[in-house]
């Protein structure tokens, strides 16, 4: 990567490079797994013009998304995320049964099946193709088409404009930042409103939250290089709300420039605090490559040690950003024997590069392990709870994100 893919410049600083890894919702076939396996680098980078970070765009949406592995209705606590935000929407915006709503990267249905419950008019624009189908059987209108400025014309043409368009967890998801926006810019009415959840780059940054770099993350934003993002399509930012999915989010509500007005007062107070974490100069990442290598030493000197002692670690889920920790880390199946997850389509699979298996959630009780270590950890309140029942036999959960920490019992914790 020689040049930003936002703003052109060449003025671009390394943050953190991860080796080369495989792409990380390549999951296996067993009859794979005496097969070549591509690995890409995985290096991110910072523009000091614009301070958008990104890595190279060395895969392309196609060979990720057309076949996607991730069903956003697995995940008990998103779902209600999704519908407490179609509540607030519905309410901030005046919804009505007049309204049309578009969501871009609508994945298996999980968020517009809140908007078809209350009568809305609504429209997915979803890629992949498998999730697609499984979001119109849930009842959900789904269009299978990645989003681009004609993309979302013709959508326009045929449906209308979009009094909302949302955009969750896909802004970084495309090398094209430009084109999408303007595609979003496309979608939306002209006295609209757009919606985009995405990492914040300054918990990512905080909390040591490195296993969220991978290969379908082109960029990570602040609120500061949001607005140029948003800026090169046309669009404005008008508010901003801090959330705690996937470790710390940014929910931007933009709209058309031409109407968008001043931004209110906490997009200001946003602005300051990644000033003065350092984000808008080099001061603010030169710690960050020693943290992560940290989080490896002391994930590795636990799963070590347990091993020695002759006790067994098993995974919880087979996430993205797990697959980015294991191969960093370089764990194997001497060290994890297996990881579960709640998704049938990732069952009899193994993680790329790491080949650990993957197996439903059943088979923790079955085996009584010593540890999970749990590589969803962005969901930690929801998974805590719910695998409580590792304590009846003295077992423990393991988080390694933001550091090593040992939950022993409900009311005990151990930091490493």
């Amino acid at each position: 990567m020689t040049r930003c893919r936002l703003c052109g410049s060449a003025a671009m600083e390394s943050v953190v490079d991860l080796g080369a890894t495989p792409p990380c919702e390549s999951f296996l076939a067993a009859d794979q797994l005496d097969r070549p396996e591509p690995a890409y680098p995985l290096h991110l980078r910072v523009c000091t013009d614009c301070w958008l970070a990104q890595i190279p765009a060395l895969i392309t949406p196609e060979e990720t998304f057309t076949q996607y592995a991730y069903f956003s209705s697995y995940s008990t606590s998103w779902v209600e995320h999704a519908r407490t935000f179609v509540s607030g929407a519905v309410e901030r915006l005046g919804l009505g049964p007049d309204a049309f709503v578009v969501e871009v990267a609508s994945n298996d249905g999980y968020l517009l099946r809140h908007m078809v419950d209350r009568g809305i008019r609504c429209l997915g624009v979803e890629p992949s193709v498998n999730v697609g189908a499984a979001a119109r059987e849930a009842g959900v209108p789904t269009l299978t088409e990645f989003l681009s400025p004609d993309t979302g014309a013709a959508v326009r043409a045929e449906h209308g404009p979009a009094d909302l368009v949302v955009a969750n967890n896909v802004y970084a998801h495309i090398p094209d930042v430009i084109g999408f926006t303007k595609g979003l810019r496309a979608l939306v009415a002209d006295d609209g409103w757009v919606s985009i959840e995405v990492q914040h780059l300054l918990t990512l940054i905080e909390e040591n939250q490195y296993d969220t770099i991978y290969h379908e993350h082109f960029q990570y934003y602040t609120v500061a290089s949001a607005i140029r993002a948003l800026a090169s399509g046309g669009l404005s930012l008008v508010d901003v709300e801090l959330l705690p999915t996937h470790g710390g989010s940014i929910r931007l509500w933009a709209r058309p420039a031409e109407v968008a007005g001043e931004p209110g007062g906490r997009v200001a107070d946003v602005l300051d605090r990644e000033k003065a974490a350092g984000l808008r100069e080099l001061s603010g990442y030169t710690e960050f490559s020693a943290r992560v290598a940290k989080v490896r030493r002391d994930l590795l000197r636990f799963l070590i040690e347990a091993a020695e002692r002759g006790e067994t670690v098993v995974g919880y889920g087979a996430p993205g950003k797990g697959n980015t920790l294991l191969n960093h880390c370089g764990v194997r199946p001497d060290l994890l024997a297996y990881t579960v997850d709640r998704n049938p389509y990732k069952h009899g699979r193994f993680t790329p590069g790491t080949r650990i298996p993957i197996l439903p959630p059943e088979r923790i009780a079955a085996d009584r392990p010593d540890y999970v270590l749990v590589l969803p950890w962005n969901l930690r309140a929801e998974l805590v709870e719910q695998l409580s029942f590792v304590h009846e036999w003295g077992g423990r959960l393991v988080f390694p994100i933001p550091e090593l920490s040992i939950v022993e019992a409900a009311s005990r914790e151990v930091t490493a």
